[in-house]
């Protein structure tokens, strides 16, 4: 499949821009961002899988997850949902937890600001992500976040159609 996926990543600043336009209404991957069922079909980099713990989706609210390795390894994650515009924008922070859902104080958290702009083609999806520090971003981008995150976008296309 070809990348239609630009990241864009400024160390000086520790941020993060990506974007990708889907052939999909608003609404649609809107509700892949807000329905655990849905996100739990694309959130992870094929062969890996999502297993959503609990979700709610609301402002305060937290996402719990495990992405789930083929050979069974679990790595544990959070959301906290900061602000949500309905069909707009959602403000989440992303840790790293243990299975019992507790952050990983050792591990850094990332703030994301998801985007979701109505154009011709469907919707454009931006994501801008805000690390604590440069050190933080470098340890991320070692994880192989980048080429993960991108994968995860192919089966959100996948899913959408």
């Amino acid at each position: 499949m070809k990348d239609r996926t630009i990241v864009q990543t400024d160390r000086d600043a520790a941020t993060m821009f990506i974007m990708r336009v889907f052939n999909a209404d608003v609404s649609a991957v809107w509700e892949h961002f807000s329905r655990k069922e849905l996100l739990d079909r694309w959130w992870a980099p094929t062969p890996w899988k999502c297993e959503t713990g609990s979700l709610d989706f609301k402002e305060g609210g937290v996402w719990q997850y495990a992405m789930v390795g083929p050979a069974g390894e679990r790595h544990y994650a959070g959301v906290r949902y900061n602000e949500i515009m309905f069909h707009r924008s959602i403000a989440w922070s992303d840790y790293f937890s243990d299975s019992a859902g507790n952050m990983d104080s050792n591990k850094p958290v990332v703030d994301w600001l998801i985007g979701f702009t109505g154009v011709q083609e469907g919707t454009k999806l931006t994501v801008n992500l805000h690390f604590r520090s440069a050190e933080d971003m470098e340890e991320i981008i070692q994880t192989g976040f980048e080429e993960g995150f991108k994968a995860g976008l192919d089966n959100l296309e996948r899913s959408l159609k």
